[in-house]
């Protein structure tokens, strides 16, 4: 038996994700070199400091082969897909991220993916930050959680303060320990 559990081999591979879904805890991701899905479960998304993933995304993960197939391991890098997403609110061409204030640590009050957005509060601040759910696609998620710690560059719009990009935790952290 002790066979069986022996470590598989780890291989670094890209590609996007298939689709995730955050309430089922896991998604799947296509490999550029093709071969079967690979499962992306949301605790290995956890380890890398998101709770969802967008459809389409790129990302770069650590898989290992297992009895049920392939499965990621480690997220090393994602980045949000590309295309025409959402012209509506903040069509990129309107919103140059140079006006956007510096990135800064938020946490989500609550984000309801269904009316496509929610809000979040940046540490110190009072004032709501308000997150469309195509920004956060732009960004890289599919969903927020409430209480999930997020980074978020905001704009000042006619209606109070517009997330423009939201990122991992540790991206804000680390942007915050630069300055």
């Amino acid at each position: 038996m002790n066979e069986e559990q022996e470590p598989q081999e780890r291989e670094v591979l890209r590609g996007h994700v298939k689709w995730f879904d955050p309430a089922k805890g896991f998604g799947f991701v296509v490999v550029e070199q093709g071969g079967p899905d690979i499962l992306l479960h949301a605790n290995v998304l956890r380890n890398f400091g998101q709770s969802s993933v967008a459809d389409g995304s790129l990302i770069e993960i650590v898989t290992q082969s297992t009895q049920r197939g392939m499965q990621a391991v480690e997220v090393l890098s994602i980045e949000p897909p590309s295309g025409d997403a959402g012209g509506e609110v903040l069509a990129e061409d309107a919103v140059d991220l140079d006006e956007a204030d510096p990135l800064e640590p938020a946490r989500v009050k609550w984000f309801d993916k269904g009316k496509g957005f929610g809000f979040a509060n940046a540490f110190g601040k009072a004032e709501d930050i308000f997150i469309h759910v195509e920004v956060l696609r732009r960004s890289g998620f599919s969903d927020l959680q409430p209480g999930e710690a997020i980074g978020v560059r905001a704009i000042d719009g006619t209606r109070g303060r517009m997330a423009v990009l939201v990122t991992a935790w540790d991206a804000a952290l680390d942007r915050d320990d630069e300055a």
